[in-house]
């Protein structure tokens, strides 16, 4: 489906009002303002800052190695190869080669117009002014990502939902027809989403975190420990009190993954749990220990998963889960 996105608006916008207000201004090469506004305009604000201070530097230092060496050696092809050969690992060094390109355009003119002047260079300037000028005016706007966050976290919430059923069902029947397509999709699901949420702190300049990001990464550890507590549990062979105990117990966990923070009402439920296990009578059969044995792992695996969540509460979302 044809799509015209924010950022190509802001691009066509930008570009004509570079050019018509560098024409306004008389300048020379005007139309390399609009240039300069297509190559400064990026996806996030802060990127489109750096991208701009390494095209205005760049751009400065272009100048300057144009007025030595076409006034020093002259006007010739051979000497543009020259200035490159320095000025490009020069950028590299001061960190601001994002700008080489902009500044080769700069280099053109200069080489262009025969003979190096004041009033030329100061046409220069105002051509790189004004085009990372209303670069950086087109991207003080960035659409909101908190709809495409909060729709990352509910698809992740329920996604988590859906595996906590299928280990309670494997808990009570033992039953493994479960696809398990839920997990490479939740794995890609919160990169995706851990992305998204670092572009947003890229979109505010005086922001250095996302609470999103954070949540993100805590259920990215949380996601770990599914992972692998799920070998273990398909490798109970029986059904016993205890796994349906647990299967209670994560049935109740499921039911709480909603806004607000619970875990240390299930860390206290997994401690009389544990109680409980130890005061019941010892296993009769070898198929019994084992089961009762990978049991009891689960509970460990899953205290560590409420208590990631516990460390995740002085943060608060709109709609955290919990």
């Amino acid at each position: 489906m044809f799509k015209i996105g924010y950022r190509t608006l802001k691009t066509a916008l930008g570009t004509a009002l570079a050019i018509y207000v560098a024409q306004l201004l008389h300048l020379q090469n005007f139309a390399s303002a609009g240039i300069i506004t297509i190559l400064c305009i990026q996806i996030t604000q802060k990127r489109s800052l750096q991208a701009s201070w390494a095209r205005f530097a760049a751009c400065l230092l272009a100048i300057v190695f144009s007025y030595v060496f076409f006034g020093l050696i002259g006007y010739h092809p051979f000497v543009i190869g020259i200035l490159l050969v320095l000025f490009i690992p020069t950028t590299v060094v001061l960190k601001i080669n994002e700008g080489i390109v902009t500044s080769s355009v700069i280099i053109l003119h200069l080489y262009m117009s025969g003979g190096i002047t004041m009033s030329f260079i100061w046409n220069e300037f105002q051509l790189i002014t004004v085009g990372i000028g209303v670069a950086l005016l087109m991207n003080l706007y960035m659409p909101s990502l908190d709809r495409e966050l909060a729709a990352y976290r509910k698809k992740i919430e329920d996604n988590f939902a859906v595996i906590f059923a299928e280990i309670e069902r494997y808990l009570l029947t033992g039953e493994q027809d479960w696809t398990g397509k839920e997990i490479p999709e939740t794995h890609q699901l919160i990169q995706e989403a851990k992305n998204l949420a670092y572009r947003d702190v890229q979109n505010h300049i005086m922001r250095h975190e996302n609470l999103y990001y954070h949540y993100f990464k805590m259920r990215q550890k949380q996601f770990e420990i599914i992972e692998r507590l799920l070998p273990k549990i398909t490798s109970i062979s029986i059904t016993v009190e205890q796994g349906k105990m647990i299967a209670h117990f994560i049935h109740e966990l499921r039911e709480a993954i909603h806004p607000g923070n619970t875990a240390h009402k299930f860390l206290k439920r997994l401690a009389e749990m544990r109680m409980e296990f130890e005061e019941m009578p010892l296993p009769a059969t070898r198929e019994e220990f084992e089961a009762r044995a990978a049991l009891f792992h689960l509970l460990g695996e899953m205290e560590q998963y409420l208590v990631i969540k516990s460390y995740f509460k002085g943060i608060k979302l709109q709609k955290t889960l919990g």
